[in-house]
């Protein structure tokens, strides 16, 4: 007999289990790996964007997955919680660009050990390469748990704790989504996110910009009016299938969402690649720098602050003459390119599935779950935290923080709930 057991040994259900046996509760945590944290170590490069230090306002912002839901968690369990909680166990961390923290030494597994330390310091038992087979209950209340084995274990307390259905490999084959839906709860529709771009246009299917990495440009997914749905300012990358890099898989569940309320098989992008600048500043820029260089191909002229092979891309696209100067370069090959700097748009057909996305989106309805406790509301003594909830946000230290801070919260009131 457990006071908690927790399925699910990543970093939500390590975290969980941290919190539910703070009190020398019996705690048991089962994991279908032969290691615990496996997403963890993968996580920010192999270098853990372990939370985020910006204010709740722009955190809960950056997750676009009813990311409001966080506001009762935080209230016991925030990121400033994470930070202190690493940092107390020897672990020190460092902040980069927009609020972003890692460990001082740049390695996953210094902060996964800071959990194995906790776990092993307050007796957490641990079964690996072991799966659950099904949840037991007597329609009110957990009673334990049956695993493959036949074996049965008892508890009063259950927290799920299991991942989403991205990055399979590293367990995460939503075997939460049929525990909860077995248990009476609802899924919501499951989808990719933070995922590649997929396109079918000509220059994708050639290749012409296989490669290009563009830097702190505007990528938008447009509505059917053609007004934008999302914009996202960052760099971004073409590939052979399509576009990926921060901005696209930040744009990524809106194509989704676009195709879905369109109900077309493509959606329209738009490439901003002056987005500090103004369509009348842009034209100033261009103006004065060919009429500089009058002498020189406009061709040429542009290549000096736009990405070259771009520039050749722009001129094949638009079918303007490469030798055109200074001399002749006429308001309508002005124009042209003006647009396209400022708005080339092009058709994608989705994105790559579930399994190749780091975050999945949609998960255990949230309207089924207590935000204080993240208890269900359904059967008592059962609990849900990390992927397998209804909440994705972008990258950045914002899923981890999730994960982490409803994990905390799972495990501190399943700790509690001593019945």
């Amino acid at each position: 007999m457990y006071d908690t057991i927790i399925i699910g040994g990543g970093v939500s259900g390590i975290m969980a289990a941290v919190a539910a046996s703070e009190n020398n509760q019996k705690v048991l945590l089962i994991e279908k790996n032969k290691q615990l944290g496996k997403k963890l170590l993968i996580s920010g490069g192999g270098r853990c964007n372990v939370t985020n230090n910006l204010p709740y306002e722009e955190i809960i912002q950056n997750i676009p997955g009813n990311g409001k839901f966080l506001y009762g968690p935080f209230s016991i369990f925030d990121n400033q919680s994470i930070i202190q909680f690493i940092e107390s166990h020897g672990v020190k961390l460092k902040e980069e660009d927009h609020g972003r923290m890692f460990p001082v030494s740049n390695k996953a597994k210094d902060v996964l050990q800071v959990f194995l330390n906790c776990l092993d310091n307050q007796h957490v038992e641990i079964l690996l390469n072991t799966e659950v087979k099904e949840i037991l209950h007597d329609n009110a209340s957990i009673t334990g748990v049956k695993l493959t084995d036949g074996k049965t274990i008892k508890s009063h307390n259950i927290i799920i704790t299991t991942g989403g259905k991205s990055v399979p490999h590293t367990g995460s084959t939503g075997d939460g989504f049929k525990f909860a839906k077995n248990l009476g709860h609802s899924v919501t529709n499951l989808f990719p996110t933070e995922v590649p771009i997929l396109s079918n246009e000509p220059f994708i299917k050639s290749g012409d910009l296989k490669g290009l990495s563009l830097k702190n440009v505007k990528l938008s997914v447009l509505k059917k009016n053609g007004k934008p749905r999302i914009s996202h300012q960052m760099d971004m990358l073409f590939a052979h299938f399509g576009i990926t890099g921060p901005a696209a898989l930040r744009c990524s569940q809106f194509v989704i969402k676009e195709l879905e309320k369109q109900k077309t098989e493509t959606v329209m992008m738009e490439l901003d690649y002056f987005p500090k600048l103004s369509s009348h500043d842009l034209r100033q820029k261009i103006e004065i720098d060919v009429k500089a260089n009058k002498d020189k191909a406009v061709h040429n002229v542009l290549k000096q602050f736009i990405e070259n092979r771009y520039v050749d891309f722009m001129f094949n696209h638009l079918k303007l003459d490469k030798t055109m100067t200074g001399h002749n370069f006429d308001n309508e090959s002005k124009n042209k390119i003006l647009n396209f700097l400022k708005s080339f748009q092009f058709k994608v057909t989705g994105t790559q599935p579930i399994e190749k996305s780091f975050v999945t989106g949609g998960g255990v309805h949230l309207k089924e779950i207590d935000p204080k406790t993240m208890e269900s509301k359904i059967i008592k003594g059962l609990h849900f935290a990390g992927e397998v909830l209804d909440i994705h946000g972008y990258t950045g230290g914002y899923n981890i923080t999730s994960a982490l801070v409803t994990g905390y919260v799972a495990g501190q009131h399943a700790g509690q709930n001593t019945n």
